[in-house]
């Protein structure tokens, strides 16, 4: 599902690399959490796997497509196969909870019926049902994240990029949030997340892979987070 291997990042010549050499598999339907202090290089691997940044050598494999030769024309279908989650929502203010979710199936060019049919399903996944006409300033915080996880995976990607989702929440919120995103994996996707959250760490007994200064130092099947 995703395959780096020996991937370097290097944003000018005369700077260290944010990432050196980096390797890594994940399986399809894994759930993994990606940790590591401010600088490692975490989100530069985000903006490589999402194809914002281009590796300086290296090769990325995403759900069969080789980076390698990824015409930028479909660079924009490959977006379509990972959802992506921020810390700070990035929801539309003046949209509601049903038009945020649905934009994301507008630019993908779907139809009216489609949208209609689609958005309330997600909305009842995420557990926001009877808050479609809601604006986001009406929300909680771990309410509006849950709006943008429903429009990250309302396309139905095969890949789930959850950046700090918890980052901005109290602790029930930001469980509630990781409880969700463990759902959504349990269907069938694909999930990453970051986080610097020791304690969701520890307890969900996944696997983390630990980064510093650019390289992997730990990659743990029920891992910890080793400060």
């Amino acid at each position: 599902m995703i395959l780096l291997d020996r991937v370097t990042k290097a944003y000018s010549k005369d700077s260290m690399p944010a990432l050196s050499r980096i390797s890594l598999h994940i399986e399809p339907k894994e759930f993994v959490i990606l940790v590591g202090t401010s600088g490692a290089g975490k989100s530069t691997l985000l903006k490589l796997l999402t194809r914002e940044e281009k590796p300086t050598s290296g090769k990325i494999v995403v759900g069969g497509i080789d980076y390698d030769t990824l015409k930028d024309k479909h660079v924009p279908l490959l977006r379509r196969k990972i959802g992506v989650v921020f810390q700070d929502f990035k929801l539309l203010p003046r949209r509601t909870v049903f038009e945020n979710i649905a934009f994301a199936l507008e630019i993908a060019g779907m139809t009216n019926r489609e949208i209609k049919s689609t958005v309330p399903k997600v909305i009842e996944l995420v557990g926001l049902k009877g808050k479609e006409n809601n604006y986001p300033r009406e929300l909680s915080g771990g309410e509006r994240q849950r709006v943008a996880i429903a429009r990250a995976i309302v396309r139905q990607p095969k890949i789930l990029i959850a950046d700090e989702p918890t980052g901005n929440l109290d602790p029930k919120h930001s469980w509630d949030i990781v409880r969700l995103l463990e759902k959504i994996n349990r269907y069938g996707t694909t999930v990453l997340l970051t986080t610097h959250n020791v304690d969701i760490v520890n307890r969900l007994k996944r696997r983390v892979i630990t980064l510093d200064h650019g390289k992997i130092t730990a990659d743990q099947s029920e891992g910890t987070y080793r400060q």
